[in-house]
């Protein structure tokens, strides 16, 4: 074996690990500036290069292996003795564990491989330590001698957002209110009382929020502080202590954050004491690491196998026509796969539906948006599949599908958050719940038009009902950019010939709109149609559409809050 040809391969991986973490930490450097200066578009663009810098390096990566190694990047114990030297190179990095997630990644598009090799690719974590690493530099420290007053201007004395505040001792009252308000009536404060904040700033879009937690109790009690930069001048909007707000802040549904950080796993650690509903792999992904979160979540899919007998089974629902969906009955989560061929009015091609995802996958997704996997080689064990299951495959997507031994090996698939589908929540639920859904539905349509994403077929069963009762659209097929829409008002017809006409008897284009006939397919159950044409009314007026495009259009980052408007202290503040 080439000794010098390993040790270039596991070298040349390394660089180019270093050349993507160097300028991720440098793009998420960013963001303070993009909120200090108010700028909402420059703060998006950024976390779009963000977001496809680690494909192009992984690309870069292999196109270098392939001009200097020849032959050895075909070779499989060329490989394994690669990954035990690069191994041995990362040893001492304390962010190792995305430096073996990119050594993954760039073995997968540089060697033939099938499926995750745990010879040649880290499947597992490559150590079977814990690095113990310093806290004093993760987090600013408050002791409960100090006082609550003290404590809580401190806390806003220790993070600068260079620009100056609305009104600061305003803010300081008002966290110190709600402190008293929450946690002092519950709780008393000790000598070992103490407050603990994060003292890197989690930005996205037009909001800055502090992480902390509070040992009270004989518990940690975790909080988020929101910062917003209005036209006035910085200040803080409110404090959540509620941990399902805290959740969604963290949601699967939600862009991730511009975080520096310095020890991915150290921060992970501290997030999972406070964000408490969240596993490992949405935390890696929250924070910027999705690639590795894919991994994480990989790797506890796997040990759920191990542990689980259940078999896969075709996903509840009406079936799509563009995708097919399977999933676990014990795991939380769904697979789709594109299919061969799409029923008819579907036109489009698998490869634009594949776009489509990448949209999403780069688009701010308001809460209102799966989040997903793609992968490539997926293994499931084959006696795991279900008869009906192996049927539906064999009968949509059957190009997909290899069978090599006792594993059924998919070769593309994305992985999303299994929800309840708002069909079937609406048929078996209560009428108050009904009520909320539809509620939510209008809501979530909304903002996504505010994101500049008009879903296309807005119809219930493409959009799922979560654990927390929100309302998330997963079907991108047909999504388009709502500036590229033409909404308009359906033409009154003057002549017998047009009143009784089997089809319109006036041009439609591709992209033209009319909002009137949203109400023919909208909500199907009969007590809460009127309910939600009322609540919504605007959704079928053109002119609301239209006045979303044009602020659109100028300039306008028209902002959704992630938390409820009656929990801000000033409610009515520019956001």
């Amino acid at each position: 074996m080439n000794r010098e040809a390993i040790k270039t391969a596991a070298g040349r991986i390394h660089e180019g690990y270093q050349t993507y973490i160097r300028t991720f930490n440098e793009l998420t450097s960013y963001a303070p500036i993009f909120f200090r200066d108010r700028d909402w578009s420059g703060m998006q663009l950024n976390h779009k290069r963000r977001l496809m810098l680690y494909k192009d390096q992984v690309n870069a990566c292999r196109l270098l292996l392939k001009e200097t190694l020849d032959k050895e990047v075909q070779s499989h114990a060329f490989w394994k003795e690669t990954k035990e030297y690069y191994s041995w190179i990362i040893t001492e990095r304390k962010d190792k564990e995305v430096a073996e997630t990119f050594f993954n990644s760039v073995i997968r598009k540089s060697y033939p491989v099938k499926g995750a090799d745990p010879h040649i690719m880290f499947v597992h974590e490559g150590y079977d330590t814990c690095d113990i690493h310093p806290q004093e530099k993760l987090y600013h420290s408050y002791p409960s001698h100090w006082g609550l007053q003290k404590i809580i201007r401190s806390i806003v004395a220790d993070f600068d957002f260079g620009v100056p505040y609305l009104n600061k001792e305003a803010d300081v009252q008002f966290l110190v209110r709600a402190v008293r308000e929450v946690i002092l009536t519950r709780y008393v404060a000790t000598e070992k009382t103490t407050t603990q904040v994060l003292k890197s700033v989690f930005y996205r879009n037009k909001a800055a929020y502090l992480i902390g937690r509070t040992f009270i109790g004989g518990k940690w009690m975790p909080f988020i502080i929101p910062f917003l930069n209005g036209p006035k001048g910085v200040f803080v909007d409110t404090l959540i202590f509620d941990p399902k707000i805290m959740a969604h802040l963290f949601s699967y549904t939600r862009s991730y954050f511009m975080v520096e950080v310095a020890i991915p796993s150290q921060m992970v650690s501290f997030l999972n004491s406070v964000i408490t509903h969240k596993q490992i792999h949405e935390l890696y992904n929250a924070i910027g690491f999705n690639k590795h979160g894919k991994t994480e979540f990989y790797r506890d899919f796997l040990n759920h196998i191990k542990l689980s007998d259940d078999q896969f089974i075709v996903a509840e629902g009406i079936k799509g026509m563009v995708m097919t969906v399977f999933t676990l009955p014990s795991y939380n989560i769904v697979f789709k796969l594109i299919k061969d061929y799409f029923e008819p009015p579907k036109t489009m091609t698998r490869q634009e539906v594949r776009d489509k995802y990448k949209m999403v996958g780069l688009h701010d997704r308001v809460g209102r948006m799966a989040d997903t996997h793609e992968f490539e080689g997926f293994h499931l064990p084959l006696d795991r599949i279900s008869t009906e299951l192996m049927q539906e495959l064999r009968n949509t997507v059957n190009s997909l599908l290899e069978i090599q031994d006792d594993e059924l090996i998919i070769k593309h698939v994305y992985t999303e958050r299994r929800m309840v589908p708002l069909n079937i929540y609406l048929e078996n639920c209560s009428l108050e719940d009904a009520k909320q859904a539809v509620e939510e539905y209008g809501d979530a349509i909304i903002q996504l038009a505010k994101a500049n994403i008009f879903p296309g077929d807005m119809m219930i069963k493409n959009f799922g009902v979560t654990r927390q009762k929100r309302l998330v659209f997963y079907d991108y097929d047909e999504i388009e950019f709502l500036t590229d829409m033409n909404f308009r008002r359906k033409p009154k017809p003057e002549t017998y010939e047009q009143i009784y006409a089997a089809e319109p008897w006036y041009e439609i284009k591709p992209n033209d709109v009319f909002p009137e006939d949203f109400k023919r397919f909208m909500i199907g159950r009969a007590d809460v149609r009127d309910h939600f044409f009322s609540y919504h009314a605007k959704l079928f007026n053109p002119d609301y559409w239209i006045n979303i495009q044009n602020r659109i259009k100028a300039g306008e980052w028209i902002h959704a809050l992630p938390y409820p408007n009656t929990i801000r202290f000033r409610p009515e503040e520019e956001v």
